[in-house]
């Protein structure tokens, strides 16, 4: 918020005086806007926010408790809430309201005066300017989250519906994927199944694109009608931005292409488990250098999910500046009147719609760039905060001059290339969060403050960046961070003035999307499951968002079975299965990816041994105590007298690392280890000791690994305590073993490790594993 004319803060007019003001304004345009133009005609598509008798019946108010709750807890004596009370009642006893006139009118396209001052007052909000918290006040909140149409009278303002009919001249798809998924109402029978996530997969369609996969779903004829208009449902100003993006690149057509058909995947609202996905680190150097940069980056997945989100910012936007509009027209009518038509419900309790939990800041600076690439023109004339953006989340670069960066950049060129692609000269932080908010003519980046400011005021003006925007970007290192303190606040139980962090910017997010699941499963996947628990609770406090604006579905506390959840990720592991099928209830159903791989024994260049051991476990809480127990009875027996040593044991998790550890210590054995935490002094004292034999056995990890992709020398026998998550690990590390007359690679496996071992061993090879009447395989 910048000072006015006298070098003063703006002072802020009281929410209700602003809200009449501002109402008279719009009002007054309105009235002169039907006095210069013929009578409206008939909406199209009125029918579509029109609710049949039986629709109005079923949404009536059916949760009394928490609705309650909510009321008591944003003031139930006010004199709307009230009237709107009253008049549910008249509904349940059968008497029925004077009925709302249903014409419609188009949005105007002018731009006004009060749009541009609201706009204005937090251009300029930065997380360690003191005079600017100063400034900011709950009225300043209120006005930011609570009427999306107060700024934002852009100039494709018409409706989807109104538009796609008048270029097409026919019924259009656009609206039936928005609206009807927000405006359905759920069934008792729902409401009983859906919190138990008992889904059933039986439902098999092809995935174009990928041969060796198929898609399968919870419900029948689930990709049906995903073409049934012209622009696949996408605003039209949209579609035609995107498809002047992407050109026509090698005579492919856009109708056919992956992105394309993968949007309108994205566009049915089911939950989506795509665990086929190509990342951009694995292509090939040679490769890299004749593709295109989109296909290297990996956009065509990437284009999806933004352009699905885009859509469903600006529908959100259209909805709510239609029934602005609605309203405005309706102004001489008691407001209360007006709001008591369910067709207004069209807000969450506060802004933030779509989230995107990424793993590390250069893949958010590449999601960010596209994301301004794919908004139109108009609607990013200005694109606020940038040079700051690009500081924090840009490539890093070398520092170091002469000969030491020749001999740096020499270093990172023998790593290989999917670490080059990943890590080289990458901004790796995984602590981050930005908000992006779309107004008129801008996008506002909103970047999450340090931690070294003021923490008081860094918390409070974080919370309100974040219940300013329309989308969150963030790592769910920093997400996990903010819920955790947030929680800390309120059992403090402190005074309402120091209850300034919140993280209630989570309770309306209608699409999460969580991309590079497999790189976030290398950090910390408990964080992450932790931040969707988060998702979609009832707020701490009223942010300024009119209760009778609010949807039903938020007030009934059934926001999480409407959330569209979209996971991405190279490959599936047993983490990012029980997240989807826990966690994400989407009441329209599930569609994953099922793979068949071919095995990557070939890749192995040396003439090792592989040797599989299977291991029995009566269900997954006996796996870790079954597999320590096999390895402590069966294989360590063998080595624990070695002479010889080079003994390498490689493990998969953080807890296999340490039941290991422990039970080395436990047995005097002669190791060290090498983790994702171990200093690098220390792991130059391990190798060398390892190399030198001077310890018999070395400890690895599978994360120690993806992050520093160390070569092992001295490595005479190597035990897989499980098998690795990432199948071309396997093979690298298989060729670490140092060429000798009995050179041998063991991993312990049982049926809970179908996931990995089919990854390494193929789906042709793994149930014949899983089911020998031998629990030990060979393969020369």
């Amino acid at each position: 918020m910048a000072p006015n004319s006298t070098g003063m803060l703006k002072r802020h007019r009281p929410l209700e005086k602003f809200d009449k003001k501002r109402d008279t304004k719009k009002y007054k345009r309105v009235e002169k806007a039907i006095a210069s133009s013929p009578p409206p005609t008939e909406d199209l598509d009125s029918s579509e926010e029109d609710l049949s008798e039986d629709e109005s019946e079923a949404t009536v108010y059916r949760a009394p408790t928490p609705y309650e709750q909510l009321l008591a807890s944003l003031g139930s004596s006010n004199k709307l809430v009230a009237d709107m009370n009253k008049r549910r009642l008249r509904e349940e006893e059968g008497r029925s309201d004077t009925e709302e006139d249903e014409d419609e009118e188009e949005e105007e396209n002018s731009e006004s005066d009060d749009i541009s001052s609201i706009d204005g007052e937090d251009d300029d909000m930065e997380g360690d300017d003191q005079e600017t918290l100063l400034g900011l006040t709950e009225n300043t909140t209120q006005e930011n989250n609570a009427n999306l149409s107060e700024e934002e009278e852009s100039d494709d303002c018409e409706t989807d519906e109104d538009q796609e009919l008048s270029i097409h001249g026919q019924s259009s798809s656009s609206s039936s994927a928005f609206s009807e998924h927000l405006n359905h109402t759920l069934s008792s029978e729902e409401l009983i199944n859906l919190p138990k996530g008992k889904w059933k997969f039986k439902w098999e369609a092809p995935a174009f694109g990928m041969p060796n996969c198929t898609w399968t779903a919870t419900r029948e004829h689930f990709l049906d009608g995903i073409q049934r208009d012209t622009t696949y449902g996408i605003k039209p100003k949209l579609f035609n931005h995107w498809r002047q993006l992407y050109g026509n690149p090698e005579g492919r057509d856009f109708e056919s292409s992956q992105r394309r058909r993968f949007f309108s995947i994205c566009n049915s609202y089911l939950d989506i488990l795509h665990s086929n996905k190509k990342p951009f680190y694995h292509k090939l150097p040679k490769e890299d250098a004749s593709a295109k940069d989109a296909s290297a980056k990996d956009e065509s997945t990437m284009d999806a999910y933004l352009m699905h989100s885009l859509n469903h910012i600006f529908k959100t936007r259209d909805l709510v500046n239609k029934n602005e509009s609605k309203i405005a027209k309706h102004r001489g009518t008691a407001e209360e009147e007006i709001l008591s038509d369910d067709g207004f419900r069209d807000q969450g309790f506060t802004r933030p719609k779509v989230l995107i939990l990424l793993p590390m800041k250069s893949i958010a600076y590449d999601v960010v760039e596209r994301l301004i690439q794919l908004t139109p023109e108009s609607q990013k004339v200005n694109v606020e905060h940038r040079d700051q953006f690009n500081y924090k989340f840009g490539h890093e670069k070398g520092t170091v001059e002469g000969d030491e960066e020749k001999n740096v950049s020499n270093n990172k060129s023998s790593k290989p290339y999917d670490w080059q692609a990943l890590f080289g000269e990458k901004n790796s932080d995984d602590d981050f969060m930005l908000g992006i908010k779309f107004t008129r003519k801008s996008i506002r980046l909103y970047l999450h403050s340090d931690s070294h400011s003021s923490k008081k005021n860094s918390s409070k003006m974080n919370s309100l960046k974040m219940n300013s925007s329309d989308m969150i970007i963030a790592s769910p290192v920093r997400l996990h961070m903010e819920i955790c303190e947030a929680e800390k606040k309120k059992e403090n139980d402190k005074k309402e003035h120091d209850k300034e962090q919140d993280v209630d910017y989570l309770s309306s997010i209608e699409v999460l999307i969580i991309d590079h699941a497999d790189i976030i499963s290398m950090q910390n996947w408990s964080l992450l499951a932790k931040v969707v628990d988060s998702l979609n609770k009832l707020p701490s406090k009223q942010h300024g968002t009119n209760i009778m604006r609010i949807r039903q579905l938020y007030l009934d506390e059934h926001a999480r079975f409407y959330r569209q959840s979209i996971i991405l990720s190279s490959y599936l592991t047993t983490d990012i299965s029980n997240l989807f099928n826990r966690q994400c209830l989407n009441y329209r159903g599930k569609m994953k990816l099922a793979c068949k791989y071919k095995r990557v024994h070939g890749k192995v260049l040396l003439p090792v041994q592989q040797i599989y051991e299977r291991f029995d476990a009566d269900s997954m809480s006996q796996v870790d105590e079954a597999r320590l127990e096999y390895f402590s009875k069966k294989i360590f027996p063998n080595i624990k007298d070695s002479v010889q040593g080079g003994v390498m044991i490689l493990a998969r998790s953080s807890f296999d690392y340490i039941r290991l550890r422990n039970f080395l210590k436990s047995q005097k054995a002669s190791f060290c280890v090498i983790e994702e935490n171990t200093k690098d002094e220390n792991i130059s004292r391990a190798r060398n000791d390892f190399y030198l034999k001077n310890k018999k056995i070395m400890l690895y990890t599978e994360r120690s690994y993806f992050y520093r992709r160390y070569q092992i020398r001295g490595i005479k026998k190597l035990i897989m305590y499980s098998p690795p998550e990432r199948k071309e690990f396997y093979h690298q590390i298989v060729n670490m073993v140092e060429e000798s007359h009995d050179m041998m690679c063991t991993v312990l496996f049982c049926r809970w490790d179908k996931l990995q071992l089919e990854r390494i061993v193929g789906s042709g090879w793994i149930d014949r594993i899983l089911t020998s009447e031998k629990n030990i395989t060979t393969i020369a």
